[in-house]
């Protein structure tokens, strides 16, 4: 996990259309970026629209919005026109910002140990620092946590 304070890794990704995306484009906005295991599943399908239902408010903020997961850029394209997402996703399927986000973890279900991404969720702010970070969040909260924390209300 990436501490408060640090510089966060710089990236560049395709997004769902096969756009390199680069989260140096985004210096001089805050950035939510968000890491999630996969789409359609139940858990990141509530994540993300969780997002997308708040995402005026972010717009509202000058925030920017960024999902990161594995999958290709296929499957973030299906994801975000069956669910209406109106955020960034970005592809990282060769693990390359998932890796530079300490977000690789080893995970343990119904007693099966397996590598994946932790659901995690890091806040930057404008000069590309990291100002705040929510390891294992609960998808369903995730966005609002994040409107609250920006509010001072966390």
């Amino acid at each position: 996990m990436l501490e408060i304070g640090t510089k966060a890794p710089d990236f560049t990704l395709p997004d769902k259309e096969g756009n390199q995306v680069s989260l140096s484009d985004f210096r001089g906005k805050k950035v939510v970026l968000y890491f999630y295991p996969k789409d359609n599943t139940p858990g990141c399908t509530r994540q993300a629209c969780a997002f997308a239902a708040s995402y005026d408010a972010f717009r509202q903020k000058d925030i920017v919005v960024i999902g990161i997961s594995k999958d290709s850029v296929a499957s973030h394209l299906k994801f975000a026109q069956k669910y209406d997402l109106p955020f960034i996703l970005l592809a990282d399927p060769d693990l390359q910002a998932i890796q530079a986000y300490d977000v690789w973890k080893e995970k343990k279900l119904y007693g099966k140990i397996s590598m994946g991404v932790v659901r995690t969720t890091y806040i930057i702010d404008e000069d590309g620092v990291i100002c705040h970070v929510m390891p294992k969040v609960k998808p369903d909260t995730n966005a609002q946590d994040i409107l609250n924390f920006l509010a001072g209300e966390a």
